[in-house]
């Protein structure tokens, strides 16, 4: 920290870097009874107040309740509802009345079990309570392994936007059990493997060979490796799913740089999923931005036809949408463009120069995307 003061301008100029530290954990059966503990990686005393994903609780509670009692942890447990209709300030509130109501102290953790809807909830909670409160994150799905549960971001939805209101908060802990995966259902899964097939689009062309070669297996198995081909093939990906996007976010926790990789597939799909709300997964509208991107990184000559449609059968594999019926309206994929061009100070759009690698561009007009959309309409529609 330094202080300066000017005696001219009578002013004082105060300057602080802020260093974050943060532990992201691979485990395998958290809730066996040997699994590893929740208290990991804090200080502070045992009682731990948990907010779990209903549909989680439904298929976990008596594990849950049994790993906290041999452990003998006092705890409360706190259903809440995690679709993305509930990631908005009623659900916020709920969390800061449940943690009054407990009588949570300054440095205790909460802790989030569930997926990207009750992370980024109780996160941001976690972040304003007080100023900053530790939190523990258990992602149970895979768009939480991969993704929502591994950076410093919050989000919650606001006036009909993605994410409006949002902090960074690293004060956490988080632990991935890919375990989770086996009680969700496939739709779930998709989802999420569009999150990893950004990272491969992007920075990893044998993340995308491993997708190519045993996407389906994955899907079909829920990454729980039923053979030992398929279950090196599942810890392989997440493995340099995590790490891909954990290389990408720690330079740059803060988004001091709007430049990032990691945002492919987020240019138009925050508007498309809230215009779909609540036919389109977060997952299935990332897969359909990226299918846009596709199209006019093909149109720019970035990328070859035998690479563009190697993606999409590979998207197609992996369940993913290539087309859906809110690309007839083009008029909210122009109003996107303009409201990410705010969001990002300029266009700042990664586009596929090949797979595994990209440029950005600051160029795409109204003509390229509407372009775009008659080529995916004459394919897909």
């Amino acid at each position: 920290m330094q202080l300066k003061y000017d005696a001219v301008d009578q002013q004082w100029t105060v300057s602080s870097n802020q260093t974050y530290e943060y532990t992201v954990r691979v485990v395998d059966g958290l809730f066996r009874e040997d699994g590893p503990d929740l208290l990991a990686g804090t200080s502070a005393g045992k009682r731990r107040i948990i907010f779990v994903d209903e549909c989680v609780l439904h298929h976990y509670g008596p594990q849950l309740h049994r790993y906290l009692e041999a452990r003998e942890t006092p705890h409360q447990v706190i259903p809440l509802e995690a679709g993305e209709t509930e990631k908005d300030w009623r659900n916020v509130e709920r969390v800061v009345t449940a943690m009054d109501e407990s009588g949570v102290s300054r440095r205790e953790p909460v802790v989030a079990i569930g997926g990207g809807v009750v992370l980024d909830v109780v996160g941001f909670v976690a972040s304003v309570y007080r100023r900053g409160q530790p939190v523990i994150r258990v992602p149970t799905t895979l768009v939480g392994l991969v993704d929502a549960g591994i950076g410093v971001k919050t989000g919650i939805n606001f006036n009909g936007h993605k994410n409006r209101l949002g902090t960074y908060h690293a004060d956490s802990y988080t632990v991935l059990d890919r375990q989770f995966l086996k009680t969700l259902d496939l739709r779930e899964i998709s989802n999420g493997l569009a999150e990893i097939l950004k990272v491969a689009l992007m920075r990893d062309a044998h993340l995308f060979t491993l997708l190519e070669a045993c996407g389906p297996d994955l899907l079909d198995e829920r990454f729980q490796g039923r053979s030992p081909v398929t279950d090196f093939a599942a810890r392989e990906t997440l493995r340099r799913s995590i790490d891909g996007m954990l290389t990408e976010l720690a330079p740059n926790l803060r988004e001091k740089n709007l430049t990032r990789l990691m945002d492919y597939g987020h240019s138009w799909s925050p508007a498309l999923e809230m215009h779909a709300l609540p036919s389109l997964l977060h997952g299935e509208a990332v897969n359909l931005d990226m299918t846009l991107s596709l199209v006019i990184a093909l149109r720019r000559g970035l990328i070859t036809a035998a690479d563009l449609d190697r993606v999409l059968a590979v998207m197609v594999s992996l369940a993913l949408p290539v087309w859906h019926k809110i690309f007839d309206e083009p008029s909210i994929l122009r109003n996107a463009l303009a409201e990410v061009t705010r969001h990002r100070e300029g266009q700042r759009i990664p586009l596929t120069t090949g797979i595994g690698s990209a440029v950005f561009v600051d160029d795409i007009t109204e003509d390229e995307i509407d372009a775009a959309l008659a080529w995916l309409r004459a394919r897909f529609a």
